[in-house]
């Protein structure tokens, strides 16, 4: 299972690794910084095959997502220059890409085929038409459930439930005296942690978080209904500090046994399915996020891709670890040594036409997943903005960020919901305010 030790370790070792192969005598050295989730572990565990191919050296920066998302977005924006290769997201992307701060990718070689990246990956990472980052995997989020303890319960798990469902199984799932949560949800405070979450929840539950004129809308009903909801729900039946879990957490938890169901990222399928990591891999099913019967289900849409800032001293030698990385040899590779249920998901169409990929158990789940989010029209009601889990404004990320830490004091008990929710609405308000809208 993965640890923050084992993500230091493995960093540690692939920067040692990169400083050898330099004093070895290859003339290069590329710097990137990436996020600490399991594919990108595994990713870096394949480096010394790029550097052999190329002569060119890598040092890895990986960090916790909060923190990767910080330094990332001060050194862009600072021109630091610590890093030839970032690690982002479809939030960052179109806002870089069209202050100029990324070196277009729009003379990748031909056999990397650049159509072959799916529609909803690409059109995310680009701006005006043109692909700033490269998608190493694509996601959007599901369910993930121990049939096991549905069965035990006397539950059947329908393909598209509602969240009506999800609570009631997760009562019936939860076993305290074993250590069972019936649910694990993310609850950290970070915009793209348990800010992203609840957004996407909110969805389905017929919130925004504005309205067409840009008015915050997070003291309506809607709002308190999506909070009030998640946080009932998972004090009766989540993990004890739930506030304080995220990605890595929940991954941990569900792995060990833990958590009767669990809704996030469906990269985290392969994961949650390997017997090297998983104690429950032979007792996990898939479904879609949820819903409330208004038109629109809880899951996002997202890719964790690889971007090259602008100014980089290694431009050339970044856009072949980007090549090499993201493209269907990588994606082979990975296949041939640890089988398709491991290889990054989401970024390429031909990958969901390979038959050998079509019998791994989660790999329509994720594609319908996937193709079911409309990051062009989100919400129930009309808004102004493109994007599912956040709003595709540079604000966003400061505002989310300050908005998700209250409402995880609210998870903790440190404050109620509707305190949580009218702070948020002076938060928003104000930053709206101060940037114009």
């Amino acid at each position: 299972m993965f640890s923050k030790t084992v993500f230091a370790t493995a960093s540690a070792i692939a920067m040692i690794a990169g400083s050898v192969a330099l004093a070895d005598g290859h003339s290069k050295s590329i710097t990137i910084a990436t996020v600490n989730n399991g594919d990108m572990i595994r990713m870096q565990g394949y480096t010394d095959q790029f550097t052999e191919e190329t002569g060119i050296a890598v040092e890895w920066v990986t960090l916790e997502e909060n923190v990767l998302r910080q330094r990332v977005t001060t050194d862009i924006t600072t021109k630091g220059g610590q890093f030839d290769i970032m690690t982002i997201g479809m939030y960052e992307t179109p806002i870089w890409g069209a202050n100029e701060w990324l070196v277009p990718l729009d003379d990748l070689s031909a056999d990397y085929n650049a159509d072959d990246i799916l529609p909803a990956m690409a059109g995310g990472l680009s701006h005006d038409g043109t692909l700033y980052a490269a998608p190493f995997y694509g996601e959007s989020s599901m369910i993930m459930y121990r049939t096991d303890l549905m069965e035990a319960a006397g539950m059947e798990m329908p393909d598209a439930p509602t969240w009506e469902f999800i609570r009631d199984a997760a009562a019936a799932m939860t076993d305290r005296d074993n250590e069972i949560n019936g649910i694990c949800l993310r609850g950290k405070a970070g915009w793209g942690e348990g800010g992203a979450f609840i957004t996407a929840m909110s969805n389905s539950f017929g919130a925004r978080v504005f309205d067409e004129n840009w008015v915050p809308q997070l003291d309506s009903e809607e709002w308190a209904n999506t909070v009030n909801f998640f946080k009932d729900m998972m004090d009766a039946s989540g993990p004890t500090g739930y506030a304080t879990n995220g990605f890595n957490e929940n991954l941990n938890l569900f792995q060990q046994g833990k958590c009767g169901m669990w809704i996030d990222a469906t990269v985290a399928a392969s994961f949650v399915t390997n017997p090297d990591d998983s104690t429950v891999a032979d007792k996990v099913s898939f479904a879609l996020a949820p819903d409330t019967g208004l038109g629109k289900r809880s899951n996002w849409l997202w890719a964790w891709a690889l971007a090259i800032p602008a100014g980089t001293q290694q431009e050339a030698e970044a856009k072949q670890f980007i090549e090499w990385a993201t493209s269907t040899d990588y994606i082979e590779l990975v296949a041939e040594n640890e089988g398709w249920a491991n290889v990054p998901p989401g970024a390429r169409t031909s990958l969901y036409e390979n038959p050998e990929y079509q019998k791994v158990p989660f790999a329509q789940m994720t594609l319908d997943s996937i193709l079911s989010a409309d990051p062009q029209n989100p919400t129930v009601e009309p808004v102004p903005y493109v994007g599912v889990q956040f709003a595709a404004i540079p604000e966003w990320a400061g505002l989310w960020t300050q908005v998700s830490q209250e409402l995880s004091a609210a998870y903790a008990g440190q404050q109620t919901v509707e305190e949580a929710l009218e702070k948020a609405q002076a938060i928003a308000t104000e930053e709206m305010e101060a940037a114009g809208y």
